[in-house]
């Protein structure tokens, strides 16, 4: 995916008719992978809608974070599982649109962050509560599940009409339009590519409303964006171990409980 990003300048619609003369192959033959399988970053948004920075206590939002990175290594498709590594500590689902880099960008203007956009898919920015560093919190393999597909811009429209959800074994989490972004794309563009250049297929992460909530074992998560599709993934606590720093009780609070929400 990388290359044909970086063969195409990004713009996939350009592929369409080699795409439409291909074979088909029915969905159940194929297992999927992420949209990009190995980007050379994933960029994540803190703290980027309003109703989050109060559910979590914050002092700060984005502006006053900046962005932080994500492993690679932590992606995993829809129909993938997500693995808890510990069982003494608390794990919350955070649901989230995703933004693929079509071309290498660095410098962009705001007015301009929209053109080095290949498309737009679900992510899931899985999360160990605490005192620990962002990046390894979040960086656990397997707590970046993306997908289930890649949705160029002309598909997705505008994105002050989208909306996220996230449920958790069927409850309705999540659910706020991405037009109450803190930073929107955009800006988000702007800002991460004035740090670091992006590259074709980089994956940024735009940030989680209100609703983040403790995941268990068995659990099933399911994320959509407008026009996305489904996210789906499972939870395992499998083979967990005893969390070997010693975070726990310290960093952002998280709610205790959740009230779900109505459709």
């Amino acid at each position: 995916m990388r290359r044909l990003l970086a063969r195409t300048g990004g713009d996939l619609s350009s592929v369409r008719e080699h795409v439409a003369a291909a074979p088909r192959l029915a969905r159940s033959e194929v297992t999927l992978q992420p949209p990009v399988p190995d980007p050379t970053k994933i960029v994540a948004a803190p703290v980027n809608y309003t109703d989050h920075q109060h559910e979590m206590n914050e002092a700060v939002h984005v502006s006053g974070l900046g962005v932080f990175l994500k492993a690679p290594s932590s992606l995993v498709p829809s129909g993938g599982t997500v693995r808890l590594p510990y069982h003494d500590r608390r794990f919350d689902q955070e649901g989230e649109l995703g933004v693929v880099i079509g071309r290498r960008a660095r410098n962009v203007r705001a007015a301009d962050a929209l053109d080095v956009v290949a498309g737009y898919t679900n992510v899931l920015d899985m999360t160990l509560r605490g005192g620990e560093d962002r990046s390894v919190r979040k960086s656990f393999d397997t707590f970046t599940p993306c997908g289930p597909h890649l949705v160029t811009p002309d598909e997705v429209g505008p994105l002050d009409r989208l909306e996220l959800r996230c449920a958790v074994n069927g409850v309705l989490r999540q659910h706020a339009d991405v037009a109450d972004l803190i930073w929107d794309v955009p800006r988000l563009v702007e800002y991460v590519s004035s740090v670091m250049t992006l590259e074709p297929g980089d994956v940024l992460t735009t940030g989680t409303p209100a609703g983040v909530g403790e995941v268990r074992d068995g659990d099933e998560i399911s994320t959509e964006v407008t026009h996305l599709g489904r996210l789906t993934v499972g939870v395992s606590g499998r083979g967990a171990t005893a969390c070997p720093t010693s975070g726990a009780g310290r960093g952002p609070v998280p709610p205790a409980e959740l009230t779900p929400l109505r459709r």
